[in-house]
């Protein structure tokens, strides 16, 4: 697994203070992408002990609410592996912060990657450049949704995050 940037007290990309992880890797090369220096699987660094350890501590103060993991797209299929241990880990280690994840995937067509037991709100889908919405909070164009996963998994139906 590959990043790019680790960035701290993001406020941007999740509700509260964040950590977000920029992963390497992304097929879906959406138009108008803001970050498409992060589509190649080969760009970026290894995310080694030293990186993970950058994480990790980002994520040890009270006043950060959780970690977002963007790119790139973290589920990449190249990706999910190193994701899944990651996620097991983060929330082994911080049970109360919460954990984001963007991703060009559909929800539907992803909702049995056991990864998302580890998930608290998914942002789903490609950007579409023509549905630009900056008024709708943490996506880039109207077609995505930011999906509550727990509730999501629980009633095996989509449920929207409204907090």
């Amino acid at each position: 697994m590959r990043y790019h940037n680790i960035t701290k007290d993001d406020m941007l990309n999740g509700k509260g203070l964040r950590s977000v992880l920029w992963l390497a890797g992304c097929a879906h090369a959406c138009k108008g992408c803001h970050n498409p220096v992060t589509w190649s699987l080969q760009g970026g660094l290894e995310f080694d002990d030293a990186a993970k350890e950058e994480l990790f501590e980002s994520l040890s103060y009270d006043y950060i609410d959780g970690v977002t993991l963007s790119g790139g797209d973290p589920l990449h299929p190249a990706n999910r592996e190193g994701v899944e241990k990651l996620l097991k880990e983060l929330k082994e280690t911080y049970p109360n912060k919460t954990i984001w994840v963007y991703t060009g995937y559909e929800y539907d067509d992803i909702s049995d990657l056991d990864l998302l037991a580890y998930v608290d709100v998914l942002i789903d889908g490609k950007f579409i450049e023509e549905q630009l919405s900056p008024s709708i909070h943490w996506v880039g164009s109207s077609n995505q949704k930011v999906i509550d996963v727990p509730a999501s998994r629980k009633l095996d139906q989509i449920v929207l995050y409204n907090g």
